[in-house]
């Protein structure tokens, strides 16, 4: 039993106490050069969101140096030095302010503003995020507090993820998506807490020595003021856990009463929506081609408590024109803006639909009026071009034995201007 201990035993390889704490005190200063390097990994770690580069977000990741301050605010709690805590966390609150302010500037100066799929991944933590960055804190501080510091420290700034999400943060703040935002910094949040935990156990664990204060009073004051500050950092912590645990649980078995009552039974499904955190809690389906009764509904329904679904409420959407404008709708949510390539297609189709004329149907609604008209071509076209004045007619060209009178020819613009909602259309004959 003695040799498994001494071979799990963290204290063996440990580096000197002191040295640890001064290489702590001096990694959560953000001056000068800590803060450029910050800055230009944030853009870093934007471009790599803006383009969906997986390696160029982790390249930004390692450069990233948002890991000090928040193993530092650990060490504080650990130690009961307060005046390392309140270091720490006034450079955490630099760092991210400077963080967000860099990513937004960029995100709303970027010309590309499309929700890619690294950007949408950090606006909805889940309980492996937790996992995530409880256990990557955990390896982050014993390699710190080894003689031999080995290769975690980079793999950890990589699990742990600090950057994405306050990238994410500043795209929300960019484009007015305040739901990215705030899923984004509570992903960053919950990262920060736990790796802060982590630290604090690891700190416990290895017995590093409590500051003594010179008065005894102001000592007391400290340890009341940390206590309080660990039970406020716990409380919320088990909270987050135990939500996101619940979560996962309940979208687990939502997916086990789609696929068993469903898909299973051959039915095709369009679109799947679980909502977690409304009451009651609700699973809405579309379906391809299959349309159930009122009575199927119920029973449907009431088969929600056999999978352990409680206070759930299955909604099967069957009404085709609510289905799609609600599909459109959640695609335009997620999609805050359209990007400058779109807005350029979207312009040319319009311009093309309306330079575009049924010669065959307005040729016969001509004829009803003017019997002589045998044929016509019209296009729209543009008059003034390089100038301040430019402006665009549709011109009517139409062939006939003989040329319409001035008067008929008046008649015939005026009809058309009626018809196409112009201010104005011209009509020549083919000579």
């Amino acid at each position: 039993m003695n040799r498994l201990l001494n071979f799990i035993n963290l204290t063996s390889g440990e580096e000197d106490k002191d040295k640890v704490l001064e290489n702590i005190k001096s990694n959560t200063s953000f001056r000068g050069s800590a803060i450029w390097i910050l800055a230009c990994a944030i853009v870093i770690a934007s471009v790599g969101l803006n383009v969906n580069s997986t390696a160029v977000i982790i390249g930004a990741m390692l450069i990233s140096p948002l890991m000090g301050p928040i193993i530092g605010a650990g060490f504080g709690l650990g130690i009961f030095d307060f005046a390392l805590l309140k270091r720490s966390l006034k450079n955490l609150a630099i760092a991210t302010i400077v963080s967000l302010l860099v990513s937004t500037v960029y995100f709303f100066l970027s010309p590309f503003k499309e929700t890619q799929t690294e950007l949408l991944a950090r606006t909805s933590p889940n309980i492996y995020d937790i996992l995530i960055a409880f256990f990557g804190g955990l390896v982050g501080v014993i390699a710190i507090t080894r003689v031999e510091k080995g290769n975690p420290i980079p793999g950890v700034a990589i699990a742990t993820a600090l950057m994405p999400p306050l990238c994410t943060a500043g795209y929300g703040l960019a484009i007015g998506n305040y739901k990215f935002f705030l899923g984004a910094l509570y992903l960053y949040t919950i990262n920060c807490v736990f790796i802060c935990i982590a630290t604090f156990l690891i700190v416990k664990y290895l017995e590093y020595p409590i500051v003594k204060q010179i008065d005894a009073r102001h000592q007391k004051k400290v340890k009341w003021i940390i206590s309080v500050l660990i039970f406020i950092l716990l409380i919320p912590s088990v909270y987050f856990a135990y939500h996101l645990f619940q979560e996962k649980k309940y979208k687990e078995k939502s997916e086990l009463f789609v696929e068993s009552e469903f898909i299973q039974n051959g039915y095709t499904i369009l679109y799947q929506k679980t909502k977690f955190n409304s009451n009651p809690k609700k699973i809405e389906l579309v379906f391809l081609n299959k349309k159930f009764s009122d009575p199927e509904i119920s029973s449907l329904n009431r088969k929600l408590k056999l999978y352990g679904l409680e206070n759930t409420v299955l909604l099967i959407r069957q009404d085709t024109t609510d289905i799609k404008k609600d599909i459109l709708n959640e695609i335009n949510a997620n999609r805050s803006i359209v990007n400058e390539k779109e807005r350029v297609i979207l312009k040319l189709k319009e311009e093309l639909s309306q330079s575009k004329y049924d010669n065959k149907s307005i040729l016969s609604e001509i004829k009803i009026i003017f019997p002589s008209v045998e044929n016509i071509a019209i296009s729209n076209h543009t008059f003034n071009e390089n100038t301040d004045s430019i402006k665009t007619i549709p011109v009517l060209i139409y062939n006939a034995k003989k040329e319409l009178s001035a008067e008929h020819k008046d008649k015939l613009e005026r009809f058309l201007a009626q018809r196409f909602s112009k201010k104005k259309v011209e009509v020549y004959m083919e000579k």
